[in-house]
């Protein structure tokens, strides 16, 4: 054991309720700020791996073609050039999807794609009626590219797979119109013509505007409801890197001259909104770790004006000015290392509480647990905040030390 860390133990011992204040500050600050990001993010991922699992991580829509205005002005060198560029004029759908298919396939990050026509309909069952989105799918390539099956919570797929005219009914849909798992339902197209229906399975996401506003049927089966023969709406891309799906999207684009979105774009309100509930947590909790590197901070002060004759004995036996400073720089990196320490500790074992806490939230998203999520990130950055609070806290009182004369105040010269 170094002679300053030696002397930084003594002194600590002096002051040991007061130090004692300080570490707990540390440590519920550090615990604190740990389970608040845990609990932010966790809802925020959920609402990710949600949007993942509905509606793919790229939606390819509408063909677009670019309008230009204005006439075909000459350029230097006899080069013709075109001024006047207005927005895009888009035509519904995707008239080949299946050449469109094979070609986004071909790219490394793509997993899966699923054809989607979509429309809006009403079901109708026990005379109530509720208008929805209705998605018709090709079921085995809807199941590789979202997580239908994952989020199914009555009935069975194999139902649906069977029955040509089966539907899936989004969870708060079906309750709505009070339609079960077994009962037959007509659906409505918006030209006013009727088809039955059997509800084969219900699936619930946790994102109310989609089991609320969704349905499922068979491709074949919404060709003739919605009476579009030929075509799809969109296709649903799963990337098995969903965090580069920007960049793919504008390569896509670029290459289809389709109106290609990522699910960061087409989330943009919704991911801003998490990011900042994120940030203002992590600000407010910070504020506990930063009154306790004030706490320090007076301490350590208190100490060096109590410990001036002391402080000059060692100098006067030889310690350098760095050694006086390394005391008082010690007494903060302890409270530092025991607070992010037991903050860590009781951080995870409040995380591991709160996430055993039920809740029925129902709105953005529904849930009948708080949600958490474990990252370790979370625990570098609590110990990192206390760390450089604590070291600023201890630097300017080890700074005073070290500049104490010792001459004057063993002379009684003052302090």
């Amino acid at each position: 054991m170094s002679p300053p860390l030696f002397i930084a133990l003594r002194f600590i011992s002096h002051r040991k309720k007061a130090i004692l204040l300080s570490l707990t500050g540390v440590v519920l600050g550090v615990a604190f700020f740990i389970c608040v990001q845990a609990q932010t993010q966790g809802f925020e991922q959920f609402f990710i791996k949600t949007v993942l699992g509905s509606s793919g991580a790229i939606i390819i829509q509408d063909r677009f073609q670019t309008l230009y205005t204005g006439v075909l002005e000459p350029a230097t060198d006899n080069v013709v050039s075109v001024t006047g560029q207005k927005p895009r004029r888009y035509t519904e759908g995707i008239i080949d999807p299946e050449t469109m298919i094979r070609t986004v396939e071909e790219f490394s990050n793509v997993a899966a794609t699923s054809p989607v026509l979509e429309g809006n309909a009403a079901v109708r069952a026990d005379f109530r009626q509720e208008v929805f989105r209705v998605q018709g799918i090709d079921l085995e390539r809807h199941l590789r590219a979202t997580a239908l099956r994952e989020h199914i919570v009555a009935g069975d797929l194999a139902e649906f797979r069977l029955k040509p005219n089966g539907v899936i009914l989004g969870y708060n849909l079906a309750r709505n119109v009070g339609a079960n798992v077994g009962q037959k339902v007509l659906l409505v197209g918006t030209d006013g013509g009727t088809l039955p229906f059997l509800v084969c399975a219900i699936f619930q996401t946790g994102n109310i505007s989609i089991d609320e506003k969704r349905g499922l049927i068979h491709l074949g089966a919404a060709r003739r409801l919605l009476r579009k023969p030929f075509g799809v709406s969109l296709l649903m891309v799963k990337l098995r890197d969903p965090a580069r799906a920007p960049q793919l999207a504008a390569h896509l684009e670029r290459l289809l001259q389709h109106r290609v979105r990522s699910w960061q774009e087409r989330e943009r309100g919704n991911l801003q909104i998490f990011r900042l509930i994120r940030i203002s947590g992590m600000i407010t909790v910070s504020t506990i770790i930063l009154l306790a590197g004030f706490s320090i901070f007076n301490i350590l002060t208190l100490m060096v004006l109590d410990k001036v004759r002391e402080i000059a004995v060692l100098r006067s036996m030889g310690y350098r000015r760095a050694d006086i400073s390394a005391i008082f720089l010690w007494q903060g990196f302890l409270v530092a290392v025991i607070g992010s320490a037991f903050g860590c500790a009781l951080g995870a074992l409040l995380t591991y509480g709160v996430s055993k806490i039920p809740a029925n939230i129902r709105g953005l998203l529904t849930t009948s647990h708080f949600l958490v999520h474990w990252s370790l990130s979370h625990y570098v950055v609590a110990s990192l905040i206390a760390f450089v609070a604590i070291f600023l806290a201890s630097y300017f009182p080890a700074r005073r030390a070290s500049r104490l004369a010792p001459v004057a105040i063993l002379r009684g010269g003052g302090q």
